[in-house]
């Protein structure tokens, strides 16, 4: 397999988070350096310096290529699915909660207005105090419990690139004898490619690999 890339751990669909097997064309950047007006005769010429490049390169006619679409596999395969599923229950969760917890905040609030001819200057200062101590608390407690959900189910899909999808990726380059493997996003193909997307045997063969990948339990649940 080509080059190796992290989940991205911010995002909140597939096609930002989602698992990102490193299977980029490799490209080569061009330098671009700036010579100084002053003589300067150190350095070699680009004559000399291309010395050290060989004419050497790959034979079109031995080249094989496949396309794999990754965000199919983010959608398809049964492990994956399954670990939205999870990610979804845990935010339905937290979505309940916050819910419950503003209808009660929302009655407490109503009940400091209604106290207002009846407490103290210093009484309702210490109730509006505390009201705002149990908002702040409550914004505090469900962003960390979110984010808490977003970094178990990124790890589980890292674990599902790491120890499934890119072994099998690999063995497929090498059973296929492979040169080069395309993300499919970034690919456009002719209708008469034949054999070049591999995107369903790659599903197959990690449907086959793992169905279900647990979350670990976020914090707060």
């Amino acid at each position: 397999m080509a080059t190796k890339a992290n989940v991205n751990p911010a995002t909140k669909n597939y096609a930002k988070i989602g698992i990102i097997a490193a299977i980029v064309i490799a490209v080569a950047a061009g330098g671009a350096w700036l010579v100084s007006a002053m003589n300067n005769n150190s350095g070699a010429t680009v004559e000399e310096s291309m010395e050290a490049v060989s004419a050497d390169a790959m034979n079109g006619a031995n080249l094989r290529i496949a396309v794999i679409r990754m965000d199919e596999i983010q959608n398809e395969a049964v492990a994956l699915k399954d670990l939205r599923k999870q990610k979804e229950n845990y935010e339905s969760k937290l979505r309940d909660e916050l819910t419950k917890r503003q209808k009660e905040l929302e009655k407490e609030k109503a009940e400091i207005e209604k106290s207002q001819d009846v407490l103290s200057r210093e009484a309702l200062q210490r109730r509006v105090v505390d009201y705002q101590g149990r908002v702040n608390d409550l914004q505090r407690d469900l962003t960390e419990r979110a984010q808490s959900i977003e970094m178990s189910f990124q790890k589980a899909l890292n674990e599902v690139q790491t120890k499934h999808l890119d072994p099998i990726i690999e063995g497929t380059i090498a059973k296929k004898k492979l040169s080069l493997v395309i993300d499919g996003r970034f690919a456009r193909t002719g209708a008469d490619a034949e054999n070049l997307d591999i995107t369903e045997e790659i599903v197959k063969a990690l449907d086959k690999k793992v169905s279900k990948v647990k979350m670990d339990t976020p914090k707060g649940f």
